[in-house]
């Protein structure tokens, strides 16, 4: 930051109080405040694995699922209502959701977070908890793949970083394993539904408001979750009182908080570079299995963990001025 009256500023800077911001820096700080969110949204996926795997012993995943999206429903609408206090009156409030582009968007971030999520459930009764977060995560790999069709190039170092997340991943979730069934094609549904969702919060979500945008999006899901689960589960009253700890956490801090920081986390970074982040849920959802459930981890778990770090790390250093020059086509 310099004084305001610096001639280079050229009226695109921002003013905040007597200093005068850079592009350039304003845009790293946005970066950093994006990786952040994503990074906190991130930590609270991976400890959701474990209200996740406790309340799936009680309750059906679709049960799980629409209950878990309609705490998060509750939750961001009096979230949202909070934040509009003292800014605009009551009706102006309620008025934010006639917006047809937050319904538009929302429906179809819903509509594929939908489907990924229901086919990791299903595809958990094939195959092993490890696996099906390795392939669940090949979303970092499959995301860079659909911006190609938005010409969007990935620079030397982003395909290096998932190339090692990738190898650190697989350490970490299925080292060893080898044999491939139903339940891994139904992730790789899963991973492929969770890149365009990806793909969709940054080509879409805009200006939109995240926590008004998530709130629809987990509306979606309930909506097409209650049907599969009436059909295809019965729901025991006892039993989802039983659960109301990991169901409360699950909705209200991994779909209502984590989702929303995705959304705003995602408007100041380039989705390869996001992912990446995200695909840190893996590392926090063994770091809880160790921290919570005394579960032991093994050498190549440990250096699993370490190389999808150091590619996250990786991911988020400046590139060069060329290379950022190239990365679009």
């Amino acid at each position: 930051m310099i004084p305001h009256s610096h001639e280079k500023c050229n009226g695109t800077c921002q003013f905040v109080g007597n200093v005068v911001e850079y592009p350039a820096v304003m845009k790293m700080k946005n970066q950093i405040r994006g990786s952040l969110a994503l990074l906190l949204g991130t930590t609270i996926w991976g400890f959701a694995f474990i209200a996740q795997s406790v309340g799936m012993d009680l309750i059906g995943p679709f049960t799980f699922q629409a209950i878990r999206c309609a705490l998060a429903v509750v939750f961001l609408f009096l979230c949202s209502m909070v934040f509009d206090m003292g800014k605009c009156g009551l009706r102006e409030s309620l008025a934010k959701w006639a917006d047809p582009a937050l319904w538009k968007v929302g429906l179809l971030c819903g509509s594929a977070l939908f489907v990924a999520a229901s086919l990791q459930q299903v595809g958990l009764v094939y195959t092993e908890a490890g696996k099906a977060g390795f392939i669940t995560a090949m979303y970092i790999v499959i995301v860079p793949l659909l911006g190609l069709f938005e010409k969007r190039m990935p620079s030397g170092t982003t395909v290096f970083s998932v190339a090692l997340a990738v190898a650190g991943l697989y350490l970490l979730s299925c080292f060893g394993v080898s044999d491939v069934n139903t339940g891994d094609l139904l992730l790789m549904g899963c991973a492929l539904a969770f890149a365009v969702q990806i793909r969709c919060i940054d080509r879409f979500a805009g200006e939109l408001d995240g926590m008004r945008l998530n709130c629809v999006q987990c509306l979606v899901v309930t909506a097409l979750s209650a049907p599969f689960a009436a059909l295809t589960e019965q729901a025991d009253a006892a039993n989802i009182l039983n659960c109301w700890m990991p169901l409360c956490f699950a909705g209200i801090l991994s779909m209502g908080v984590a989702y929303t920081l995705q959304i705003v986390g995602q408007k100041h970074l380039e989705p390869t570079s996001a992912s990446l982040i995200m695909s840190l849920e893996s590392v926090f959802a063994a770091l809880g299995g160790w921290l919570v459930l005394h579960e032991t981890m093994t050498q190549w778990e440990l250096l699993g963990c370490a190389m999808v770090f150091t590619a996250v790390i990786l991911s988020q250093l400046p590139q060069r001025r060329g290379a950022a020059q190239k990365a679009e086509i």
